[in-house]
């Protein structure tokens, strides 16, 4: 099938806009490369001190000319997406030695986890630890002593951060490993029924409780499709990950094979063999489009919308809300996974999953066949799935059609013709809405502001029952240089209850929401944020207000708003207490939601 003629032209559009600042970027890759594997030219003190360490492996760096891999790990026992990733380092160094290489643990990056700091002063820290992680990825492979990489790293935050690292790293090769979802537990609905019922009073913080941890209770990422699985799924779709690596459960057979590959592919694809494929050749204007295309056919997370224009500029190309919009006009949404269907991706993955998506979507045009790839050859290679032959893999050819087609469709007979993503613009400002789980008659709400200035008093006021009629919540002062930009998913229970009383609700603001929120129609990352003057900032309590998904708009409809004063806020405690103190200088330089919410790119 001939590429869809508006993918190639929105493609064409990032190229011919992303021109110079690609050149830059591959220019100063190709001096890197240029320079050959370094870490024989460092002095042999300094070749000493890289090598104390590595044990059994300390013989073969000193005296073999052999692919040296380093391990950036986001390893920590508290996330549990991130728990398995305790094991990987010896899988990984035992592949590598069997293929006649060596692996180090180059360092670890920070990994929080935004479920437990959901609503607390900690989630102001959220967006800003993608920030650190590539600074401390930059650190771990500062010595300048690895033929390639290998990024382990899952959740919201972690793998935007180390793309943007593995990017700036481009000269070497980078595979990104995930450690698989956890077995599904209670099931996602069931648990967003408790706790909507826990809002509303009717059950207590013992059944809150029981909910969660049968829901959270093991090793692996969550189950819903949030930002963590739509990291997963989107380097798959960008050629990062092996073919069919994003959905397999941790500690199974299976799990380690694929991490044993791929430290032997990495041996295969540095610079000392004959397929030397560098992070800068695999993350092109190509691979960024069909990243959005595997966003939008998913219903993936409305956090990647930052994430990955910060991605692609550390990598020399340059995304704008107009491409993820133009390309959810012309995407079919193919997947029903919670919040936008009951299913887990555990059982999305059994229905057919990344592969079956990708093939259908490659045969109806909707993605670019041709981009390089960790695994080699294009595309079509991720439509295959991974089996078991001994201790290695081997691929068979995936799916064609759905085995479940209640969960994942094919391209020409989606769930949806559109991914459902609206880019809104109008008098509030510019903001993005997904409405891919939200029921159409609710694509438009028409209703008076209630303004807010933290969840905190938009909760207190639901419990003070003052919500008795349509409503546009309005939240400010939660954009990145505010106070860093927190998720607000603490309101969706909230809201989801007053929806369910047969109010018409949507949320604007400056924030962000989960990558779990779904039913409620929510304006968010709305630029220019309030503490920079911002329209967001003129609103005022009982305004009009229209939020239309379908005509792409967002504005106040009352006279004379556009010359109203924007009000102002003392933000002076958001500086301080639980770490805050530390990043007064990212809320300083930190760049617009639009352009990606980035302090170092």
């Amino acid at each position: 099938m001939a590429l869809h003629s508006e993918i190639d032209r929105i493609t064409e559009r990032i190229i011919k806009r992303s021109e110079d600042r690609r050149k830059r970027y591959l220019d100063g890759i190709q001096a890197q490369i240029d320079k050959g594997p370094k870490r024989g030219h460092l002095s042999c003190s300094g070749q000493a001190h890289a090598y104390a360490g590595a044990g059994p492996d300390q013989h073969a760096l000193s005296t073999k000319d052999a692919p040296n891999i380093g391990i950036v790990s986001a390893y920590n026992d508290m996330l549990s997406a991130h728990q398995p990733f305790e094991r990987f380092p010896d899988l990984i160094k035992r592949a590598a030695r069997s293929a006649g290489a060596t692996a180090q643990v180059a360092g670890g990056v920070p990994a929080m986890c935004d479920g437990v700091t959901q609503g607390e002063t900690g989630m102001e820290l959220s967006l800003f630890s993608r920030d650190v992680i590539a600074l401390a990825s930059g650190v771990a492979l500062s010595h300048n002593t690895f033929d390639a990489a290998l990024y382990l790293g899952v959740c919201d935050k972690i793998v935007p951060g180390l793309v943007i690292a593995a990017a700036t790293f481009g000269h070497i090769p980078g595979i990104f490993m995930p450690a698989g979802p956890m077995t599904s537990g209670l099931p996602n609905d069931e648990k967003a029924k408790v706790r909507q019922k826990f809002a509303a009073g009717e059950v207590g913080r013992d059944a809150l409780m029981k909910a969660e941890m049968e829901a959270y209770h093991g090793p692996g990422t969550c189950t819903f499709y949030g930002t963590a699985n739509s990291n997963q799924m989107l380097m798959e779709f960008m050629g990062l990950h092996l073919p069919g690596a994003s959905f397999v459960n941790p500690n199974t057979p299976l799990r380690d094979a694929l991490t044993m590959e791929g430290a032997r592919r990495a041996t295969e694809i540095t610079a000392l063999g004959n397929a030397f494929t560098p992070v800068s050749a695999v993350l092109d204007e190509k691979a960024f489009v069909n990243g959005m295309v595997g966003l939008m056919a998913t219903g993936g997370s409305t956090n990647l919308l930052i994430h990955l224009p910060a991605m692609a500029r550390a990598a020399g190309v340059e995304l704008t809300m107009e491409d993820f919009a133009d390309i959810s006009a012309v995407t079919p949404l193919m997947a029903r996974v919670y919040p936008n269907g009951l299913a887990d991706v555990n059982h999305f993955h059994a229905a057919g999953g990344l592969g079956f998506l990708i093939g259908s979507l490659l045969e109806e045009g909707l993605l670019h066949p041709d981009t390089r790839t960790v695994a080699g050859g294009g595309l079509d290679v991720y439509t295959r799935d991974p089996k078991i032959d001994g201790d290695r893999v081997v691929y068979e050819p995936g799916p064609r059609e759905s085995l479940n087609d209640k969960i994942v469709r094919p391209a020409s007979d989606p769930f949806q013709k559109t991914g459902g993503l609206a880019q809104l613009t109008g008098n509030l400002g510019h903001a993005v809405i997904k409405v891919s789980a939200v029921d159409p008659e609710r694509h438009v709400i028409e209703a008076r502001a209630r303004v807010f200035t933290d969840q905190e008093a938009v909760k207190a006021a639901f419990k003070a029952g003052e919500f008795t009629e349509d409503t546009v919540v309005v939240v400010r002062f939660q954009g990145p240089k505010a106070n860093g930009m927190p998720e607000l998913h603490g309101l969706t229970p909230t809201l989801a209850v007053l929806q369910d009383r047969g109010l018409k609700v949507a949320l604007v603001t400056d924030g962000r929401m989960s990558g779990a929120s779904g039913k409620v129609p929510a304006a968010i990352h709305v630029s220019p944020e309030a503490v920079d003057g911002g329209p967001i900032a003129k609103v005022r309590d009982g305004d009009r207000v229209r939020v239309d998904a379908t005509a792409g708009t967002i504005a106040v409809l009352e006279e004379g708003f556009e010359d109203r004063a924007p009000v102002t806020m003392d933000l002076s405690a958001n500086a301080r207490g639980l770490g805050r103190e530390l990043f007064d200088v990212f809320r300083q330089n930190v760049g617009l939601a639009v352009d990606g919410a980035g302090v170092v790119v």
